[in-house]
């Protein structure tokens, strides 16, 4: 029954359009801005916000966001189809931590990775729209892997509405929603047909040096000396756990912090380390 459903998935795909790499490397991902308030909200699918670890699957290889090729059980993707897939590895709401030990894991550990899925939110070489490629990653469902599931995009009346869902998942516990255009196509790098809408904002920077802990951090670190894409240099203290502040994120390592607007000097307001990027 699987190999037949493998089959209809991969006709399915053959009647639409699609590009193709002659160089299956290190992906491009498409990335997000930030919602803004002022897009036509009934032209965006709106999904939920996952907080787990971007990977890319080229028909082959599954690989990182930085290009490094995840071990995985010969299992996990064994059945899967040759077309590329984006997308996030996730348990569940709130367990980033567990995952990230999972997939940093250079022995895969085949009772832990049972826990896992592979949520696909594009299909980066099919040549249609995003509603297209909606349609096709639908199209999932087909071959019956529990482990390898499309992410459930809906459509909102207005921006009301938007900001209902928005309160209503965080509350549950999620990240928040990402918009994608329906018209728009795959393309690597950031773009405004893809937004991101939190309920507070986060950005990445680079580690380049520690500060020494006081008090009860006596010993351990007190904050990450980091700097951004702009060249702008500040701490982040608050958000690290006993644990990290004993064995921090190396220098040159990048890391997600969350911050609530700028200050009057440009810099993140209450800036919190989130988590070490996955590379």
């Amino acid at each position: 029954m699987r190999t037949l459903s493998l089959l209809l998935f991969i006709i399915f795909l053959s009647c639409v359009p699609h590009a193709v790499s002659a160089e299956p490397q290190r992906h491009q991902p498409m990335l997000a801005h930030v919602y803004a308030g002022d897009a036509v909200v009934t032209d965006y699918w709106v999904s939920e916000k996952l907080d787990g670890v971007r990977a890319y699957w080229d028909g082959k290889v599954l690989w990182s966001r930085g290009g490094y090729q995840i071990a995985t059980p010969e299992w996990f993707t064994e059945a899967w189809p040759s077309m590329p897939m984006d997308g996030e590895l996730w348990i569940s709401r709130g367990s980033f931590d567990a995952l990230s030990g999972i997939v940093r894991t250079a022995e895969p550990d085949n009772a832990q990775w049972r826990r896992v899925k592979f949520m696909v939110f594009d299909l980066p070489e099919h040549g249609g729209v995003f509603t297209q490629r909606v349609r096709a990653m639908e199209a999932l469902a087909a071959l019956n892997i529990d482990w390898l599931q499309p992410v459930s995009q809906f459509r909102v009346a207005d921006a009301d509405e938007l900001d209902a869902r928005l309160a209503s998942l965080v509350a549950a516990g999620a990240e928040g929603l990402m918009l994608h255009h329906q018209d728009a196509r795959y393309q690597a790098g950031r773009s405004a047909a893809l937004l991101k809408y939190k309920p507070y904002d986060d950005a990445e920077a680079w580690v380049v040096g520690y500060t020494a802990g006081k008090g009860k951090y006596a010993g351990m670190v007190g904050a990450l000396e980091v700097e951004d894409d702009q060249g702008r240099r500040f701490r982040l203290g608050s958000g690290l756990s006993d644990a990290q502040r004993a064995n921090p994120p190396a220098v040159g390592s990048w890391v997600t912090y969350r911050y609530n607007g700028l200050t009057s000097k440009g810099l993140p307001r209450f800036a919190r380390f989130l988590r070490v990027r996955e590379e």
